[in-house]
């Protein structure tokens, strides 16, 4: 069973479609990243997940439970944003348990959860301190622990280390990585960094225009790109593109034969000269 299921979902905006029919499931413990220019709709398919909007037509599932149509509060998912959203007036401590605070948990037992979630994030001395108080990264470590004392099914995370600085985001995906090789928890992250994206996924879905151009291993996706959207995407610096032409010989490129070591059951007749990228994984 998938820990989590998108099954055909699509999202209308009057006549605009936002999501055009996406199809991903996710084993337990999987670490998939959503990855994408502005645009392409993977905050909207993070939100229809949260349950912050509701999709047009389709279904998510959480393990065997359909969540459409379900409160974000009892989805038994925890979800941390761009912007921390942590409460000002309150400290570390207070912000990190709040949740717990609201479902009416033990004193005692709330205490406990939050100092083991601060002792994981190395953030147990800043506990009395009010936000205000704490540097970028601080601030977002206690998002995340705010996220960690749930003990959620599915953490969704928005695009969370886009405030801060490069030399942040590096200990951050740093931390990140360590965390999910800790506690093996299935996780969705919206970004359209491509070293977060690579660093941090078990699975990479590239989107486009709504819709999933690939869905696979960061490997395949820096190595075999599906498409030709893919290829010119992912990768510092992008792939370059020639016009070339097939043929029994190799590719012809500007009037000049490059030969081909195919195997000669992929070779084609001499007589088809097809037009093709010259990146495409399968002259």
């Amino acid at each position: 069973m998938s820990a989590l299921t998108i099954d055909k979902i699509r999202k209308n905006y009057g006549e605009v479609e936002t999501l055009k029919g996406i199809d991903i499931a996710l084993d337990s413990g999987e670490f998939l990243v959503l990855l994408g220019s502005s645009g392409c709709g993977k905050s909207t398919l993070l939100n229809i997940i949260a349950g912050l909007a509701e999709p047009t037509s389709g279904d998510v599932r959480i393990g065997d439970r359909s969540v459409v149509g379900v409160h974000p509060k009892d989805r038994d998912i925890a979800m941390v944003f761009q912007s921390y959203a942590l409460y000002p007036n309150l400290t570390v401590a207070r912000n990190i348990g709040f949740g717990l605070e609201m479902r009416k948990v033990p004193a005692a037992e709330r205490d406990k959860a939050v100092l083991d979630a601060a002792r994981l994030l190395q953030i147990e001395n800043l506990l009395d301190r009010k936000p205000s108080q704490l540097s970028g990264g601080q601030r977002q470590r206690v998002a995340i622990g705010r996220a960690l004392v749930r003990h959620p099914k599915v953490f969704l995370f928005d695009e969370p280390l886009s405030n801060l600085d490069a030399k942040l985001r590096m200990e951050m995906r740093t931390e990140l990585k360590r965390l999910h090789q800790m506690m093996k928890t299935t996780v969705v992250y919206v970004t359209h960094d491509q070293i977060e994206a690579m660093t941090l996924a078990t699975r990479i879905a590239v989107m486009r225009n709504g819709r999933i151009e690939q869905l696979d291993t960061p490997e395949a996706i820096y190595n075999r790109p599906a498409t030709l959207y893919v290829a010119t995407f992912v990768g510092a610096p992008p792939m370059n593109m020639l016009n070339a032409k097939r043929s029994a010989d190799g590719l012809t490129i500007d009037g000049a034969v490059i030969t081909l070591p195919l195997p000669r059951a992929q070779r084609p007749s001499r007589s088809a000269s097809p037009s093709l990228s010259a990146c495409d994984p399968k002259p």
